[in-house]
């Protein structure tokens, strides 16, 4: 499976930014897929795990030992340590950093499936399965401090897993030509509340 630098970036929490300066230093070597006139650079599994090394600290040794543990983790997708000299034995756990991506990635495909982008709903804004909730307004309360429960409150239509997502769903795919303005993000929610109809007659 390959995933785009969004993806990777969201999964290994390293900035988009960052993400794109280590593949154009050949750090990394994308795959690069030519759709029509446009070239999408995809990354390897592997290459996540590098990545997600990266964001534990791993920028922080010379460039030579980092493109060696680059090196030798595509070379062998199951490498559980790579140990390098740098002065002084160092030894980098990848297995650990393997785990901690797989059940990121999970999370990533659960997100994926609790919310959807329909060019009839919202004009294709990221809404909640189900409903015409925009994901961007949830991220957007989570951002400005809201919690969980206050958001719940608001939309009793979503759940903690549900509003937790919305982060990591937005930042693997964001939308391209998303308006700036987004007149919801700083409405506060609404909760709104059926009444029964009296059921007296009148007379």
């Amino acid at each position: 499976m390959k995933y785009t630098p969004a993806e990777a970036s969201a999964l290994t929490n390293l900035p988009i930014r960052t993400v794109r300066r280590l593949m154009d230093r050949r750090f990394i070597r994308p795959r690069r897929l030519r759709t029509g006139r446009s070239v999408q650079r995809l990354l390897s599994w592997e290459q996540l795990v590098y990545l997600r090394l990266e964001a534990e600290g791993l920028s922080l040794l010379p460039v030579p030992a980092r493109r060696k543990i680059a090196k030798q983790i595509e070379s062998d997708a199951g490498i559980d340590t790579v140990a390098i000299s740098e002065g002084r034995a160092l030894v980098v756990q990848v297995k650990t950093v393997r785990k901690e991506l797989d059940e990121r990635l999970k999370k990533l495909q659960r997100a994926e499936s609790l919310m959807v982008e329909d060019p009839e709903t919202m004009r294709g804004t990221p809404v909640y399965r189900g409903t015409r909730i925009p994901v961007d307004l949830i991220a957007d309360m989570l951002k400005h401090g809201a919690s969980v429960e206050e958001i719940i409150e608001g939309y009793p239509a979503l759940d903690r897993e549900r509003i937790e997502l919305a982060p990591l769903y937005l930042r693997a795919f964001p939308r391209r030509g998303r308006p700036a303005s987004r007149p919801w993000a700083k409405r506060k929610p609404i909760r709104t509340t059926r009444h029964p109809r009296d059921m007296a007659r009148p007379t």
